[in-house]
Order: structure tokens, then C-alpha cells, then sequence
């Protein structure tokens, strides 16, 4: 049937016809009447919709598929036609579609904040069957994965946990966000792997002695304990702003865009020494960064991303109460006093206290570590070329 042999007139009667069959709990009649309709005016999508009701209520589910398939090729997005058609689907225990159709259809509800609490129940109800699926399928995936994971390392272990929880819908994939210079092709992970820094080992030797410069130095702070976030005059209202000026994330530098705190380093000769033998990322007036972090009780650092991939962020946790933690993309770390780790701050990060004692870390800025030498010297050479020509 084509646009010129559309009868609305006719099409509208049929409807009415077929809905008030419906409400009547005449399937049959309902279904002759709504596919009249649909065959009189076949562009109106609401009228396959109720075709396949009313084929639904009939149990007429091939009728109603067809119907729903019509209705789809209207409009692929159309909520009710999506939402109908994930019914069907479970209904007939066609899971592997049912569950890709009804993850589309949680996607699009997304879209409609308004939904009315019947539709909010049909699919919190399809929620509760995809919970089901995924759960089976997790049990299934489990089973095959432990074969040979003992032999995995650190990344393959990672990767492919990451993988499964991502297939599953358990996680999502971040990817790097870079306010600054992003650097091409690394690996956008989140946690590098501490086999890429063996000079961990040195660095927690020391947290002991590191973490008491730390308690000294806070005894009499003076002006090197700042506010970590600062913001500029006039700047708008953001996620920044209940931290801005306050001692609830504070911070004492040890070195500050490749410049040194003499001040803070004369009270902390044994964090200075540690750090001066470390291979830290170097470009004058960029790097390194290193300073003591504290973070007060009920406190939080809102989730945000950092300036440039080239470096890894590396946590010394120092004084770490119960109640702490700490998000990169998809992975939730909790800190364990004397120990390192390294992450890509380009990777949306956010931590918390949610203790009533003040938490304590050495921060420092490293390369990332799949950077190679030449890598490294290309960047800090563009750096110092780029000072040159502005000056």
C-alpha cells in the first residue's frame, strides 16, 4: 500500500472499533479491526502498536512480532515499540536478543525522566530478567576464565577481568581525557601495573621515616600547608567550588612544577633525598610535582581528569583510615599504609574520606611508563622549544 491509498477516515473507525473490542476483552474481534486499520493508514506507527496488543492479548505472537517489526520500521526509536518488542523476545525465550534489545531499551528510557510508574514497573521488572540472564552468563564465563588463571600476570589478570565485567555490563571502559597534551596510542588504563616500577620497593622502605617528616612538619606548618584547589577570582560556580580555599584537601609541596620548596625540603631531608633518586619526570617548569595530600574527615575530591597522559601519578599512602578509597574509571582501590601504587590521572578519578581522622599520601609525578627514553626526551624537548619561542 502506498501514500496515496491511505484512508485515515477509515482508518481512525477501525481503531476505535478494535480498542473498544479491547477494552471489551474481545481479542479476536480487536485483532481483525486493528489490523484494518493499520492496512488503511500502514505509516501511522500507533496503530501497528495497537495491532500488536492487540495480537498479544489474542496470543497471536507471531501476528504481534510482525506487527512490532512494522511498527520498528517506522521508527527504530520509538520507546513503546522497543519496550514491546523486549517483552516479545522474553516472552519467547529468545535471550540472547532479549537481552540486547532490552539494554536498548533501558538506554532510551534515559531519554524520558517522565515515564509514568506503570512503565517504571515494566522495566524494573525487565531489569530484574536481564539480572538473571547476566548472572547465568557471569557463572558460565567464571568457569571458563579460571582455567590457567593462576599462571596470569598482573595485566593479563586485569585485562581480561576487565573484559568479562565490561561483556556483562558490570563496568564501563574510560577512556583518557586530557586537558592538556595527550600523548598518541598509550594504553588508556587506569591502574599501571607495578611491575613497570621496580623502584617501588625503595619508595616503601622509606614511608616509615617519610610519614614522620610528614607528622613533624604538620605540627608547625606554617605557610606550606595550602589549599590544594584554588581558584581564581570571579571564577563560576563548579564542582570545585565547596573546596575552593579549604583546608578539607590541603597540601604541603616538596617540589612544584619542576621547582623545588626549599623550605618544605629542609624539614624533610630523608621524603627529598628518597625523591631525588627516583626516576621521576623532569621538564623544567612543568615536572616534577611531589607533595604531601590530606584529606579531613567527610571530606571528598569530586571525580575529575587530569592535564596529560604522558605521566603516572603514584599514591605513597601514608596515614590511612578505615573508610577511605579511591576510583580510576572503573576500578575502586582502597589505600594500605607503606604501599605504592601508579595511575593515569587522565582517566576519571575521584577519592573520599569517610572517616573522622584525616588521611595522609605522598604524591608524586613519574612518566608513564610506556613511554620509552626517546619518548620522554621528545616531550621534554618540545616543552623547552615551546618556552623558547614564547618567551
Amino acid at each position: 500500500m502506498t501514500k496515496h491509498s491511505i484512508d485515515r477516515a477509515r482508518a481512525q473507525a477501525a481503531n476505535n472499533r478494535a480498542m473498544a473490542a479491547l477494552r471489551a476483552g474481545d481479542a479476536p474481534t480487536a485483532i481483525i479491526a486493528a489490523r484494518e486499520a493499520a492496512q488503511a493508514d500502514p505509516e501511522a506507527l500507533s496503530l501497528w502498536i495497537n495491532l500488536a496488543l492487540a495480537c498479544r492479548m489474542g496470543g497471536d505472537a507471531e501476528g504481534e512480532r510482525e506487527a512490532l517489526e512494522r511498527a520498528l520500521d517506522l521508527d527504530r526509536l520509538d520507546f513503546t515499540a522497543q519496550l514491546r518488542m523486549a517483552q516479545w523476545l522474553q516472552r519467547e525465550g529468545e535471550e540472547t536478543k532479549a537481552l540486547i534489545a532490552w539494554d536498548g531499551v533501558h538506554q532510551l528510557a534515559e531519554q524520558f525522566p517522565g515515564l509514568p510508574d506503570p512503565v517504571r514497573d515494566e522495566l524494573a521488572a525487565g531489569a530484574v530478567y536481564c539480572a538473571g540472564l547476566r548472572t547465568r552468563i557471569a557463572a558460565a564465563t567464571d568457569a571458563v576464565l579460571s582455567v590457567d588463571a593462576d599462571a596470569r600476570n598482573e595485566t593479563e589478570r586485569r585485562r581480561i577481568d576487565a573484559f568479562a565485567a565490561a561483556a556483562l555490563g558490570k563496568r564501563r571502559i574510560y577512556v583518557n581525557e586530557c586537558a592538556g597534551l595527550h600523548y598518541p596510542f598509550l594504553p588508556a588504563d587506569e591502574f599501571f601495573d607495578r611491575c613497570h616500577f621496580p623502584w617501588f620497593e625503595a619508595l616503601e622502605a622509606e614511608a616509615g621515616a617519610i610519614r614522620a617528616e610528614l607528622e613533624a612538619l604538620l605540627k608547625a606548618p606554617g605557610e606550606a600547608l595550602r589549599p590544594y584547589v584554588r581558584m581564581e577570582p570571579g571564577s563560576p560556580a563548579n564542582k570545585w567550588t565547596p573546596l575552593d580555599g579549604s583546608l578539607d584537601w590541603s597540601a604541603c609541596f616538596l617540589w612544584e612544577y619542576g621547582v623545588p620548596n626549599a623550605a618544605v625540603i629542609e624539614r624533610c631531608p630523608q621524603t627529598a633525598r628518597i625523591l631525588e633518586s627516583l626516576p621521576l619526570a623532569r621538564i623544567p617548569g612543568r615536572a616534577p610535582n611531589a607533595f604531601f595530600s590530606m584529606l579531613r574527615p567527610r571530606s571528598r575530591i569530586p571525580a575529575h581528569t587530569g592535564v596529560t597522559n604522558t605521566r603516572a601519578i603514584v599514591h605513597l599512602a601514608l596515614d590511612v583510615p578505615p573508610g577511605c578509597g579511591f576510583r580510576v574509571g572503573g576500578e575502586t582501590r582502597q589505600w594500605v599504609e607503606g604501599k605504592a601504587f601508579a595511575f593515569d590521572d587522565t582517566i576519571e578519578h575521584e577519592a573520599w574520606n569517610h572517616s573522622d581522622a584525616r588521611r595522609a599520601l605522598l604524591i608524586i609525578d613519574a612518566w608513564n611508563p610506556h613511554l620509552t627514553a626517546r619518548e620522554c626526551a621528545a616531550i621534554t624537548a618540545y616543552f623547552a622549544a615551546n618556552d623558547a619561542a614564547l618567551v
